[in-house]
Order: structure tokens, then C-alpha cells, then sequence
């Protein structure tokens, strides 16, 4: 069977995780515009720029950060179309993307930390052109870097909020020595709170949970070194963490990063 060809804009924390768990299966081809990131690679395809990743990718993983997003999308969208794309950044929308992506197929995927050491915990819904066929293929993809569970996209920034940042909840609780079985209790009925089902929420919670502790154990990081690499300025992680060192409940916490995930939101 012939490898599909896959290509990675963003070569940082997650765009190399995806890339290194899936490269024997498939044809990587990356870009990064820090050209340091690329260097000495195995088994992985360097292209020149983007336009030539996107021209030879059948299915192209957008890994960029949010800031830089709307540029990436002007420089690719005369090559995208037939394509499917794969976006993994936080909070921008399949119909944002598809507006100016015409003719390509969407899936978001938000993945967390832990996918570095393959324990990651993805959460995935499509866009109106995407099938079923590729939001399965993509599934197929992250299982690659953990578990996934397949949401609605109005549950997205939900799930940023629960396994986006739930290592830096995980990591918080554990500096404070707190009872970690009635954290994931806690951590389970908070997921619940803000929209998701029994079922969505223990896969969440324990998949979050349980990479977390691997991701410590594999990395020799500590909980706080984790904490600040989840935690980025003005994002959802730090909104929650503002509430848990202000004395507020895991709850609160989870509720105020899904406020912060749809405040920074581009729908249309």
C-alpha cells in the first residue's frame, strides 16, 4: 500500500511529536521558519519553503501558534484545495479556516502535552467538507501520539480547557500535596460542569490525568517546570490557574479556561 504523503507547518513542541510518532508509517515532510529546528533530521523530509510542503503533501497538519496562523493560511491557500488540513491550533474555528482554505476538507484536532512522550490526550471534530473517511484517518494519526475522542466542534473549547490544559491542573495539585484520587474525582465532575457527558469526561479527565504522570516520569521535568510550559501568557491555562491560586475550586478553574478559550476564538 502506498504511503500517504503528510506535511508539517510548525516543527515546535507538538508539530516534531506528531512528526517523530508517525514518520515510519508515512512520507513527513516539515517546515519551520527557525531553521535551527530542522536540522539533522531522521527519516524526515526538510521542505525549501511552504509552498513546496503544501504542493507535495496530500494531507497537510498546521502546527503553527495562533499569532502566526492567519499568515500561513494567505501563504498556502492557492495550493490547499482537494487537500485535507489539519489544524491544531487553539481556538480558530473549520469554518474560519475553510473560508479561506476554499475547496480544502478541515479537521481540528486539539492534542495536549503528553503527546510528546505518545500519552497525549486529542480531542477531534471535522468541518463541513471533511468525511467521516478523514476524520477517521485522523484518529488514526493521533492514536499515534495517545488517546483521542471524537467531540463536536462546539465542544472544542470545552476541551481545551479540560485536557488542553489539564496537565497544569494535575501538576498544581500535586505541588500542593493534595489527595490526587479525589483531584481526578473532582477534575471528572468539573469536565461534566461545562458540557460533557459521564463517559466524555472520565476519558478526558484519566487520559489527561494519567499522561501527565508519564509525561513527568519520561521528561524528568517537575510539576512546576511542566506547569510554565502548559501555561502560556494570556492563555486559557493561566485563566484557570489565576482561579486555583486565588483559593477558587477545580471547577471554577476549568470554567474560566473554557471562558478564556472562547474569548480568544476566531468563528468567522
Amino acid at each position: 500500500m502506498r504511503q500517504k504523503q503528510i506535511g508539517i507547518i510548525g516543527f515546535g513542541n507538538m508539530g516534531s511529536a506528531i512528526a517523530d510518532k508517525i514518520k515510519r508509517e508515512y512520507k513527513v515532510t516539515v517546515f519551520d521558519r527557525d531553521k535551527n529546528k530542522t536540522n539533522n533530521l531522521s527519516g524526515i523530509k526538510v521542505a525549501k519553503n511552504i509552498q513546496e510542503l503544501v504542493k507535495g503533501s496530500e494531507v497537510v497538519i498546521l502546527a503553527v501558534k495562533p499569532q502566526d496562523f492567519d499568515s500561513v493560511l494567505q501563504e498556502i491557500k492557492d495550493f490547499t484545495k482537494g487537500r485535507l488540513i489539519i489544524s491544531i491550533a487553539a481556538g480558530i474555528t473549520t469554518t474560519y479556516i475553510e473560508k479561506i482554505l476554499k475547496g480544502a476538507r478541515v479537521i481540528r484536532v486539539m492534542p495536549n502535552l503528553p503527546a510528546r512522550v505518545g500519552k497525549g490526550m486529542s480531542t477531534l471534530c471535522r468541518g463541513k467538507s471533511a468525511s467521516n473517511e478523514d476524520l477517521e484517518f485522523v484518529q488514526r494519526l493521533f492514536k499515534k501520539v495517545g488517546d483521542t475522542l471524537i467531540i463536536g466542534e462546539n465542544m472544542l473549547d470545552a476541551a481545551t480547557a479540560v485536557s488542553g490544559s489539564g496537565p497544569a491542573y494535575v501538576c498544581y495539585y500535586l505541588e500542593s500535596a493534595a489527595d490526587m484520587k479525589k483531584f481526578l474525582h473532582n477534575f471528572q465532575r468539573a469536565a461534566e460542569a461545562i458540557g460533557f457527558s459521564e463517559t466524555e469526561a472520565a476519558i478526558l479527565a484519566t487520559g489527561t490525568y494519567l499522561g501527565t504522570f508519564e509525561f513527568l516520569k519520561k521528561t524528568g521535568l517537575t510539576p512546576s517546570e511542566l506547569k510554565k510550559q502548559v501555561a502560556s501568557k494570556g492563555g486559557t491555562t493561566e485563566a484557570a490557574l489565576k482561579v486555583l491560586e486565588a483559593g477558587g475550586t477545580l471547577e471554577e478553574a476549568v470554567r474560566a479556561a473554557k471562558k478564556r478559550a472562547e474569548e480568544l476564538s476566531r468563528k468567522e
